[in-house]
């Protein structure tokens, strides 16, 4: 029997929103309806906060967390509830760990993603006319980039086609930090390698998704079990496994399914979130 929901915690692309920026009216529709009935709707992404905070508007969501976990914003009144951002010497070995390995790697700021190269965002469709006050950066090195312009990163990331497993074991010497499980882009497949896309999310040492839903609760007088989180890739595993009502959306990753309370049948240009909130949700509004 599960405990009545307060807080329904989602991530963003993959669970709400498809690979080509649709949003399913039915995920809406839901959104609205637990407004109006005073659930209380986060949004739960690995992207930085003034990269996501249009989407989230047009999402309706009230709070945000951002950047894997280290970002918690009030979107309604866009103040930050918490911030935690990398040490510079953790940063460094972070990124001599990536350069050894030859990969790709973007950090995000305040309002600045700073990268070397935006062929693989600009495949994202990381437009820069979709992001009002934010700025993307390129530089021939990242780091020297961050340090000289004294930058607060509150994620750094590492990607590439190769696998990652090495790079995460060697970085998890670094102390200070917290490495996400790694996830992939599966619709960025090299056919020729036959690889998926990977990425590391780099964050301050005690943050996810999980930790900063667990601030967020705390924060609005919500337990663990009064709290439902959807999600599609490996980086949601966490939240979905520690909620009261744990959640996979049809499209997620097997091992995302495997820790689930509940797996729906819709995917997400289908509405599988919105599936979700009706199936473990009662509205005495309507």
């Amino acid at each position: 029997m599960y405990m009545s929901i307060k807080l329904v915690a989602s991530d963003l692309d993959g669970t709400i929103i498809s690979e080509s920026n649709y949003i399913n009216k039915s995920n809406l529709d839901a959104i609205d309806m637990m407004n109006n009935n005073n659930i209380n709707f986060a949004i739960c992404t690995g992207k930085s906060y003034s990269v996501s905070k249009n989407l989230c508007e047009k999402c309706n969501a009230t709070y945000g967390i951002f950047s894997n976990g280290s970002q918690i914003y009030n979107l309604k009144t866009g103040t930050p509830i918490f911030k935690s951002s990398l040490d510079y010497s953790d940063l460094k070995y972070c990124f001599e760990v990536a350069k050894k390995f030859h990969l790709h790697v973007h950090a995000y700021s305040d309002n600045q993603l700073i990268t070397e190269r935006l062929e693989f965002l600009d495949s994202r469709n990381f437009k820069l006319q979709k992001f009002p006050g934010f700025e993307f950066i390129i530089t021939e090195n990242v780091l020297d980039y961050i340090i000289k312009n004294e930058l607060p990163i509150y994620q750094f990331v590492i990607s590439g086609y190769s696998s990652l497993q090495n790079v995460k074991e060697e970085i998890s010497k670094a102390s200070n930090v917290s490495i996400s499980k790694i996830s992939k882009f599966g619709q960025y497949k090299d056919k020729i390698l036959n690889k998926e896309y990977e990425y590391l999310s780099i964050v301050p040492t005690n943050t996810s998704k999980s930790n900063a839903l667990d601030i967020l609760g705390k924060y609005l007088s919500i337990s663990n079990d009064e709290i439902m989180a959807i999600g599609d890739n490996l980086n949601d595993v966490d939240m979905v496994k520690k909620s009261g009502v744990g959640v996979a959306v049809a499209n997620a990753y097997s091992e995302l399914k495997d820790v689930a309370k509940y797996v729906t049948h819709n995917d997400v240009s289908a509405g599988g979130f919105a599936e979700a909130v009706y199936k473990f949700i009662t509205f005495d509004n309507k």
